[in-house]
C-alpha cells in the first residue's frame, strides 16, 4: 500500500482555506435564494404575521403587469451600453496599444473611472448633465444647439445619460482586458499579413478581431450580467425617475422589496431576472461556437 503524498496529507489545508468563502456563499447567496424561491408563492409582506401560500398568484401578476414590461424595456435599452462599450474599448485598446505618447498614464485616466466610488460618479454626472447650467448643455449651445436635451429631468433622454455614463464605467476595465490579449497576439503573424499586402483595416478585422474573440466573448457575457444587476448608479442619480423612465428590472424589484413591502411580489420578479440571466447566458454560449476563435 502506497503511502499518501505530502500534496494529498495537505488536502485538509486547502479546504480549510475556502471555508469561509463557501460559508459566506452558502449564508448570503444560496440560502436566500432559496428563501425567495419559496417567498416567490406566498404574500408575504414586513411586519405583517397573516401571510399565506397564494401558489402562482405573484407569477400571474407579474404578467400582467404594465410597471413589469415597462422595467423591462428600459432594462434592453440599458443593455445597449455593453456593445456600445465593447467596440470603443476595442479601438481604445487598438490606440494604446501601438507607441503612443502618454501611454501609460492615458490607460491609467482611462481605467480610473471602474475603480471609483459608485455614488461619487453619479454626482458628477449629475453635475455634468444639469439641464440649466451643466457643462453638457452649455457645450452643444455654444456649437448652435438652442434646446439641448433635459437628460435626467426629462424622460425621453434619462435613460440614454445613464447609457453615456455606463459605457463611460465600463471602457476602461474593457480596455485593459482587451488590451492583455492584444499583447498576446504574435506580432509574426502581423508582420506575415503586412507583407502579403494586407491594410492596417483588413489586419483587423481579418487577423486581430478573430484573436481577441474570446475576450469578446467573456467580456459581453460579464457585461450583460453585470448591467443586468445594476442598482446604484441608477438609485443614485434618478431612483428610476422620471415618471419611472429609468426603472430597471433590478430597480424594480428593490421598490417592491423595499418600497412596497411586497416580498412574494418581489421575490417573483427576481427569480423572473434571473431566469432572463440564465438564458442570455446560454444563448451566447451556443452561439459563440460560430464566432469566437480558440
Amino acid at each position: 500500500m502506497k503511502s499518501k503524498s505530502w500534496v494529498q496529507k495537505q488536502g485538509w489545508a486547502g479546504y480549510a482555506f475556502i471555508l469561509p468563502n463557501m460559508l459566506g456563499i452558502l449564508v448570503f447567496f444560496i440560502l436566500p435564494a432559496l428563501v425567495s424561491f419559496v417567498l416567490m408563492f406566498t404574500d408575504y409582506q414586513f411586519a405583517n404575521p397573516n401571510w399565506s401560500f397564494t401558489g402562482l398568484d405573484n407569477l400571474r401578476r407579474m404578467f400582467h403587469d404594465e410597471q413589469f414590461y415597462s422595467a423591462i424595456r428600459h432594462t434592453g435599452l440599458f443593455l445597449l451600453a455593453v456593445p456600445v462599450s465593447l467596440v470603443l474599448s476595442f479601438l481604445t485598446a487598438l490606440v494604446l496599444n501601438r507607441s503612443v505618447f502618454l501611454k501609460g498614464l492615458l490607460r491609467g485616466m482611462f481605467f480610473l473611472p471602474y475603480i471609483s466610488s459608485g455614488v461619487a460618479v453619479a454626482f458628477v454626472w449629475m453635475l455634468l448633465f444639469q439641464p440649466t447650467n451643466g457643462p453638457v448643455n452649455g457645450i452643444l449651445r455654444w456649437v448652435g444647439i438652442a434646446s439641448p436635451p433635459g437628460w435626467f429631468a426629462d424622460p425621453d433622454t434619462a435613460m440614454y445619460a445613464i447609457d453615456i455614463i455606463q459605457v463611460w464605467l465600463m471602457l476602461g476595465y474593457n480596455m485593459i482586458i482587451y488590451l492583455a490579449a492584444l499583447q498576446e497576439i504574435s506580432t509574426e503573424q502581423l508582420e506575415a499579413a503586412r507583407i502579403d499586402g494586407a491594410n492596417t483595416r483588413k489586419i483587423t478585422w481579418s487577423i486581430v478581431w478573430p484573436l481577441v474573440s474570446p475576450t469578446t466573448f467573456l467580456l459581453l457575457i460579464t457585461g450583460l450580467i453585470m448591467t443586468m444587476k445594476s442598482f446604484s448608479l441608477i438609485q443614485a442619480i434618478t431612483q428610476g425617475g422620471p415618471s419611472g423612465s429609468t426603472t430597471i428590472l433590478s430597480l424594480f424589484v428593490y421598490k417592491t422589496a423595499f418600497g412596497y413591502y411586497e416580498m412574494g411580489y418581489a421575490s417573483a420578479i427576481s427569480w423572473f431576472l434571473f431566469a432572463v440571466i440564465m438564458m442570455i447566458t446560454v444563448i451566447q454560449w451556443i452561439g459563440q461556437k460560430r464566432w469566437v476563435h480558440y
